[in-house]
């Protein structure tokens, strides 16, 4: 993850108290947001194993055992090939009131692997996420107070996104 990605999500998630926890793509590849949390319970998911990783499984596939209030994921949508599912998977994750924070490269980034962070690997997934498309997986997934935002250096979508209380 790019330093901005990580100062992002610390603005977005700092000060808040979340008891439970899930972080969507959370092998540490080149950093993590695991860091920021204090919460009771943290689960990483993921793809692949790797540090960080507790449950390997596809984000779009994955059911907590109990709702959470909180799903971060930082650089992982790009890397998905179900990623306009992940959306509604997210909004079944958290209980009533939670939220789903998160940063993508969005149009205009250059491709690059989610194995190693480097030159995109022969067979693996890459589609950059337009803020669009975004807001429109989110709407119809059921948040309300959505914020998607894109930026330009680099080029990242950042969202903010609450399930209804």
């Amino acid at each position: 993850m790019h330093p901005e990605a990580m100062a992002w999500a610390s603005a977005a998630v700092g000060g808040r108290s979340f008891s439970r926890v899930i972080e969507l793509g959370a092998r540490d590849v080149n950093g993590t947001v695991r860091d920021l949390f204090t919460a009771d319970t943290y689960i990483g998911v993921d793809i692949a194993e790797g540090p960080e990783v507790d449950v390997v499984c596809d984000a779009a596939d994955y059911r907590p055992d109990e709702p959470v209030d909180l799903v971060i994921t930082t650089e992982m949508l790009e890397h998905a090939p179900r990623a306009p599912e992940i959306p509604a998977a997210v909004f079944a994750m958290l209980r009533p009131g939670g939220l789903f924070v998160g940063t993508a490269a969005g149009p205009g980034r250059p491709a690059h692997s989610a194995i190693d962070g480097k030159t995109l690997q022969p067979g693996e997934h890459y589609a950059n996420i337009h803020p669009t498309d975004l807001t429109t997986w989110l709407v119809a997934a059921g948040f309300v107070d959505v914020e998607v935002d894109q930026q330009r250096r680099p080029a990242d979508v950042r969202w903010i996104a609450c399930r209804p209380g």
